[in-house]
């Protein structure tokens, strides 16, 4: 099973119901929503998509929306692409 982790520790900053994550290897700067960003503090350790997912749905329980696997996937290859995060062991 595949495992996902920040590829270093970058600069954050949490802004109301926002994450800002700025890449200062390839100065970039990615925003994050508020499951983004928990997603992210997650991702300190390395995690599967399912605890990922399940992570989401015990945080988030009382917003009786569905998690789908296909968008934490599409997500987490984001972060891939903007070099933020690498698979994990």
């Amino acid at each position: 099973m595949k495992q996902y982790v920040q590829s270093s520790n970058y600069e954050t900053s949490q802004l109301d119901d926002e994450w800002i994550v700025l890449n200062t290897d390839h100065f970039t700067v990615t925003r994050l929503n508020e499951v983004g960003g928990f997603c992210w503090t997650l991702l300190q350790k390395p995690h599967s998509t399912r605890s990922l997912i399940e992570s989401i749905r015990q945080e988030y329980a009382t917003d009786g929306q569905q998690v789908h696997i296909e968008e934490i996937e599409g997500f987490l290859t984001e972060l891939i692409q903007c070099g933020l995060v690498q698979y994990g062991n």
